[in-house]
């Protein structure tokens, strides 16, 4: 049967319930159990004979003459219902073989008991429609061979396929985890504007926007970071925001358009110190210490490795990068299969060549001290002021963390800003920002920051191949 078959065969149903006086789509339950309390405490509940109320879709169904069996789901789990003509009657009990199919939404009332094979069964004394489904579920959701079908209509994944929905579950834990965490170290949850006349905080393109109540030009925060650093002039000395965030750049296995980010900023502590907590935090968060991703065992036990960009370039690729020439870095991409960018700084070409570097990372690692040309917001080492007190946590060939001690020096924080800008036609910059060198100006308390991808940790700690698997409704091409 075609599926417009299928569908005008249940509007019919649908005219059916109608005519019945019966509203299909009803606002009212009223009281539930849970499935898996039901099936937790069924020895107890098939012992008092009590009447218990269930409600969910029906996921199967099967009729042999003056018997139905059908399986009844709601998030919690599965159980089997049984509708018998002899005690529903003979009129309910039509009224739901030829009106009520598999997707649709029910509430069944009546008293466990176990089938002569053993199955927990609910045997219904009464059921009410609580929403007709007009499109039947499709039968063959796992061989799909249009993956991308799966993340457009992911509202059929979640309910086709347990582990989706079991891995989004998990996200919200990992989530829930993190605010544990900050909590107990005395971090406060806050909340700055998604929308920002600029763009700051990290170098990516953002999405422009235009308000018309002011007729001004907005962007979609890039990063929260300059915001959430003017709380520290304001007296806030721990502080952490989760929240969206958009980049106009590519897509591919590790990147979205829009994204959730953490940050949190620590008053009185550098980059270092937040090396050490980052630790701590995995050690919350994975407390079996192990972790299997993409056929690699990740072990958390022993403290990251940490190495510095050049030394890490300088094992890979035997150059200096604090002494290279420009075509010496353009001779290491060409190497690498890379075409470097002919108006781009070198800084940028570091970058690039330590991104050929980046998969072959496995190991939790702290990849630290950047080109400071490539960290305008962050502090210079004392040590070496070319390089950035900076780190980048690498986990699995993925970046998880970008972290530095803060730049809080007004005139050095503008000199930097207005250098990014000089000669530089792209958006991938740092711009000048007024009103954030005012406020630094005021006075910010020595402090580090870290900036961690959510969907990439997500991705990480549930084993999924591709970014799109942890975000519900990624973005999509869309469908002619």
């Amino acid at each position: 049967m075609s599926l417009e078959k299928i569908k005008a065969d249940r509007l019919k149903k649908l005219e059916n319930i109608k005519a019945a006086k019966i509203n299909p789509f009803p606002s009212k339950t009223g009281p539930r159990l849970f499935i898996l309390d039901v099936l937790e405490d069924f020895d107890i509940l098939e012992k008092e004979k009590k009447e218990i109320s269930l409600a969910g879709r029906l996921r199967s169904q099967r009729t042999h003459g003056g018997s139905s069996f059908a399986n009844l789901e709601d998030f919690s789990g599965q159980i089997q219902i049984y509708f018998k003509k002899d005690e529903l009657g003979e009129k309910n009990y039509n009224f739901f073989a030829e009106n009520l199919d598999i997707g649709d939404f029910i509430q069944a009332q009546g008293e466990v008991f176990k089938t002569q094979k053993g199955e927990r069964t609910l045997l219904v004394k009464k059921y009410k429609i609580l929403a007709k489904s007009l499109n039947q579920l499709p039968e063959k959701w796992h061989g799909l061979k249009d993956v991308e079908e799966r993340f457009r209509k992911r509202y059929l994944d979640l309910l086709m396929n347990k582990d989706v929905r079991a891995r989004f579950a998990m996200r919200s834990k990992i989530i829930k985890e993190l605010r544990a965490f900050l909590e107990a170290e005395g971090f406060l949850e806050v909340e700055t504007p998604v929308l920002q006349p600029l763009p700051g905080g990290a170098l990516a393109k953002p999405f422009r926007t235009h308000l018309n109540a002011l007729n001004m030009d907005l962007y979609l925060r890039i990063a929260p970071e300059l915001y959430l650093k003017r709380l520290l002039v304001g007296g806030f000395e721990k502080i952490y925001e989760i929240g969206r965030c958009f980049r106009n750049e590519g897509m591919d296995k590790l990147h979205n358009p829009d994204f959730t980010m953490l940050e949190f900023y620590w008053a009185y502590a550098d980059y270092q110190d937040v090396m050490n907590l980052v630790e701590r935090m995995f050690g919350f968060l994975v407390p079996e210490m192990e972790i299997e991703f993409q056929d690699n065992k990740i072990n958390f036990t022993d403290p990251f490795k940490r190495i510095s960009i050049g030394e890490l370039i300088m094992e890979h690729y035997k150059i200096d990068i604090g002494q290279a020439l420009r075509m010496d870095l353009e001779k290491i991409l060409i190497q690498a299969g890379e075409k470097p960018e002919k108006d781009a700084p070198d800084c940028k070409l570091i970058d690039e060549i330590f991104k050929t570097i980046r998969p072959n990372i496995i190991k939790p690692t702290f990849v630290t001290n950047h080109p400071i040309e490539m960290s305008s917001l962050a502090k210079a080492s004392e040590q070496n002021p070319k390089e950035a007190q900076r780190f980048q946590m690498i986990v699995a060939g993925m970046e998880i963390i970008n972290a530095y001690s803060e730049l809080n020096n007004p005139k050095e924080q503008a000199e930097r800003m207005k250098e990014q800008e000089k000669g530089r036609q792209d958006d991938e910059i740092q711009r000048f920002d007024r009103d954030y060198i005012e406020a630094l100006e005021y006075g910010m308390p020595p402090a580090a920051g870290l900036g961690l991808g959510v969907d990439r940790l997500v991705q990480f700690l549930t084993n999924a191949a591709n970014i799109r698997e942890v975000i519900l409704f990624p973005t999509m091409r869309q469908k002619e």
